[in-house]
């Protein structure tokens, strides 16, 4: 007899989700270290970092179409197979294309879990779904608060990176050994009767595509910024990385009060007031400067908190016949934006720290970071555009949804 043991599944989903997290938080951490020990450029980093990226949507949309069919147990049994090899190839990486590999094996066991832990989540808790996949993805930001502070510590006692990313290979084991004991339900989509057909067709439909679109800008804004945080503002403030540890450790704190927030405002309303906050928050990290600039990390966390989620929570809501494979095509549909405007933003930085030296190719080192100072804010307030168009995608969308309703309700 199968025993769905929902609480020991969710618990075993966030786990995975902050092995996640902490692959985002260490690599953000170690960014420069890699470049200075490996000989690496800003756009050679931006093509690592983007590996994490496209491996993530590969992972989630072929998941997303083949989860209902092979069950989401034996997804993550091969989420965990290729989180262990990325790490360890990281640990006894060599240059740049063991790097790239390693990477990219991180992104798809990252993009693996979310494929199953996403249709998981919203399986077995199917009368509160948005809330409990802002609980779920608490445990990103979660993670990677963990994982900068982790980078913090271990640079003050001067351990090694290779040991830093070697630290995930605990929880790994630890969720890798729960999800193979464990029994899972089916999919909610099968649970409830709705055909592969009325699946795709939900997947093309128009409010679908928008949300897809939009997922676009959302993952941008809060990814990229992340991700890139430390190479950006490196020469703003002395401490980069702990603007990370404030930004995410706000979103932890937001997306555990998800609940009250989500009823009162709905999906869609909490998007439109995300994208509002985060294009201050964006704007004041491009702006800022000093300790002024952790004021600036806190609101732009406010902002980005409910982002991922909620775009993920609102396909589940309002396109269920979507499914598994909507759900999971949302989420690729973001990480494979963050990987096209990483690579196009990392050779846009080294171009515009080019740009700011001055005349000559005898630069000293104080030029080069008084130009990387004038670069990093600018590659932010260019970004700063997207949530900015967010705002009125979203307006439009609050506007929609309340029309569909009246209709509904026939007032």
């Amino acid at each position: 007899m199968i025993t769905i043991e929902r609480n020991k599944l969710f618990w075993a989903s966030c786990l995975a989700l902050m092995v996640t997290a902490l692959s985002f938080g260490i690599r953000a951490g170690i960014m420069n270290k890699l470049g200075t020990n490996f000989n690496l450029t800003t756009e050679q980093l931006g093509v690592i970092t983007a590996a994490a990226f496209w491996g993530f949507p590969l992972a989630i949309i072929v998941g997303g179409f083949i989860v209902d069919i092979i069950g989401m147990k034996k997804l993550l049994v091969m989420a965990f197979i290729f989180h262990l090899a990325g790490i360890c190839l990281t640990v006894f990486a060599t240059g740049y294309w063991t790097l790239f590999i390693s990477t990219l094996l991180i992104g798809i066991a990252n993009g693996t879990v979310e494929a199953a832990c996403n249709p998981l989540v919203a399986s077995l808790f199917t009368d509160n779904k948005t809330t409990k996949l802002n609980h779920f993805h608490l445990w990103f930001p979660g993670g990677i608060v963990i994982g900068t502070l982790l980078v913090l510590a271990l640079n003050y006692i001067n351990i090694g990176w290779q040991v830093q990313v070697a630290v995930m290979i605990i929880p790994t084991l630890i969720y890798g050994y729960l999800f193979y004991t464990l029994d899972f339900p089916v999919t909610e989509r099968v649970a409830s009767g709705y055909s592969t057909a009325d699946m795709y067709k939900a997947a093309l439909s128009p409010l679908f595509i928008f949300m897809f679109i939009c997922m676009f800008g959302t993952a941008v804004t809060e990814l990229f910024t992340g991700q890139w945080i430390d190479v950006l503002l490196k020469n703003v403030t002395t401490n980069p990385i702990l603007i990370l540890t404030l930004t995410t450790g706000v979103m932890v704190i937001g997306r555990g009060f998800a609940g009250p927030i989500v009823h009162r405002f709905s999906p869609q309303g909490v998007l439109l007031m995300s994208a509002v906050v985060a294009s201050i928050g964006l704007y004041l990290l491009s702006t800022l400067t000093g300790n002024s600039i952790f004021f600036a990390a806190l609101v732009f966390g406010v902002g980005v908190c409910y982002f991922w989620p909620t775009m993920i929570g609102f396909v589940a809501e309002y396109i269920p016949k979507s499914g598994a494979l909507g759900l999971n095509l949302i989420g690729g549909a973001g990480m494979f934006a963050v990987s096209v405007y990483s690579i196009f933003m990392g050779k846009h930085y080294d171009e515009l720290v080019l740009k700011y030296l001055p005349a000559g190719n005898q630069a000293s080192d104080e030029a080069l970071n008084s130009a990387k100072s004038l670069a990093g804010p600018e590659v932010l307030r260019l970004t700063l555009i997207i949530p900015i168009v967010l705002i009125v995608a979203f307006t439009g969308l609050n506007i929609y949804i309340r029309s569909k309703k009246k209709k509904k309700t026939g007032a």
